[in-house]
């Protein structure tokens, strides 16, 4: 991904995304959310199979299906910023997951923020709503 699509002001939204990371996936897949179990901040959006919510609920930390690797994901392994898990919660459906956890390292998110370390979460753009396109970094997130 694009460093512009990443740390830039302009949405540049994929809706396309979804469903070429499915249609490239060789597993079956569901949404995952991971929460932060203290504070509620959504920190990241990602996808289980079976062998992650197993890996996840043996392990005790969030893992997930890369879509785009197809392989086994289990977040912090190679940053050190493991996500350990306090609660698993499944939707009404069935059909998508909420990992309720505690961070153990120094963020969540693969991007970096202008101190040179990685973001709490994901979700550190709100998008302005008079025009529809301008991204804005939420305040501290920067």
């Amino acid at each position: 991904m694009s460093k512009e699509i990443e740390e830039g002001l302009k949405l540049n939204f994929d809706f396309t995304k979804l469903r070429k990371a499915v249609a490239q996936c060789e597993s079956d897949v569901v949404p995952v959310v991971a929460q932060d179990a203290d504070t509620k901040e959504v920190l990241i959006v990602a996808y289980a199979n079976k062998l992650a919510l197993e890996t996840a609920l043996k392990e005790g930390m969030a893992t997930f299906w890369s879509t785009s690797r197809n392989e086994l994901w289990l977040k912090g392994k190679t940053s050190g910023d493991y996500l350990k898990l306090v609660e698993v919660r499944v939707n009404c459906e069935q059909n998508s997951l909420l990992y309720l956890v505690r961070p153990a390292g120094k963020g969540a998110c693969h991007t970096k923020g202008k101190d040179g370390l990685p973001r709490r979460g994901c979700y550190y753009r709100s998008l302005d709503l008079t025009d529809g396109e301008t991204l804005r970094f939420v305040p501290g997130m920067e």
